[in-house]
């Protein structure tokens, strides 16, 4: 009995993994997945359900139409793979399909960088790491572009936990300076407070 030969998606994967950082075109691809008729759809079965980290000009601003790149062996995270289809549309649809960082619209020039088409992502509002869920309404529709920079750019509310934590850890002179800020923005509750501390 003679050996299977491999399907166009395991040829593409052989074909990515001897080429990682190398820019990649099309008809490269096709003749790769032995010119299988479906080998785009294979591409993106790679990037979403095997989480490789393949580009495309939808991504990198140096790529062009119909170019391709494996990007490097780090897999995407697990949860922008086995995310539901239905999820991600209901986010999207919820969104309007625009970024909710930028306010870019999805398949448009980028506004920050007219090179790059809009291309969206489903994020966490709050990340998992902070006690975020991967329930709809702790998701948000982002764009690549935003994406990069959200972990740097998206300052997370603190719980109290938190907030009393850095306070703590803050200079005297820095306390002071927050415990000003409190009494100016609450002057009736702090005096509240004050009053009932001097019955004591």
């Amino acid at each position: 009995m003679t050996p299977r030969e491999p399907g166009s998606r395991k040829k593409l994967k052989a074909f990515l993994l001897q080429n990682v950082g190398v820019v990649l075109d099309s008809e490269e691809l096709r003749k790769a997945s032995g010119n299988a008729s479906e080998w785009a759809r294979r591409v993106r079965e790679l990037r979403n359900e095997e989480g490789m980290n393949i580009v495309t000009h939808n991504d990198r601003s140096d790529l062009r139409p119909g170019q391709y790149m494996l990007v490097d062996l780090n897999p995407l995270p697990s949860f922008a793979r086995t995310m539901s289809k239905e999820t991600r549309a209901y986010v999207l649809d919820r969104n309007g399909f625009t970024c909710q960082m930028c306010g870019a619209v999805a398949g448009e020039p980028h506004p920050y960088d007219p090179s790059r088409k809009t291309r969206l992502h489903i994020g966490h509002i709050i990340d998992k790491s902070k006690g975020g869920t991967d329930e709809p309404s702790n998701l948000r529709a982002i764009c690549s572009v935003c994406n990069e920079g959200a972990q740097n750019a998206t300052l997370i509310r603190p719980d109290l936990k938190q907030l009393l934590i850095q306070v703590r850890r803050a200079a005297s002179g820095d306390q002071l300076d927050v415990l000003k800020w409190l009494i100016t923005k609450f002057p009736k509750q702090a005096a509240e407070e004050v009053a009932s501390l001097i019955k004591k």
